[in-house]
């Protein structure tokens, strides 16, 4: 699976954006999906992630009721809305593919995801 992220750029704290990946490949409806980001000078944290098909999520602490993820799987694109952004949001943000079930709860471990797209940046000014 190869992954492209996008839309990525400058927003003003309290502001929103819409990542998008785009996954190549035509097994994209069995991975869960991640979003991870990193910031500088930090390590890469998880973001949020979302089951193969679509039904369950899972959010960091950090954004939790701010962000969502989602995917459509027609068009092999999994999205992160960003609403009430916060300079501490800004990071480069990564998507990633994991082969493992739902069940086997890897969906916010680094390591549990095999295939990674190039990141995107985000800024939030305050």
């Amino acid at each position: 699976v190869q992954l492209q992220a996008s839309g990525g750029g400058l927003v003003q704290a309290g502001g929103s954006l819409r990542l998008s990946c785009a996954a190549s490949g035509r097994t994209f409806s069995n991975y869960v999906m991640g979003w991870f980001r990193q910031a500088p000078g930090k390590e890469r944290e998880f973001v949020a992630a979302i089951s193969a098909g679509g039904s369950l999520t899972y959010y960091a602490d950090s954004v939790k009721g701010r962000f969502t993820i989602s995917r459509d799987n027609a068009r092999n694109t999994v999205y992160l809305q960003m609403n009430s952004m916060k300079p501490e949001d800004t990071a480069v943000y990564y998507c990633a593919a994991n082969p493992s079930p739902w069940y086997a709860r890897q969906y916010n471990l680094q390591n549990g995801y095999d295939y990674w797209g190039q990141g995107t940046q985000v800024t939030v000014s305050s």
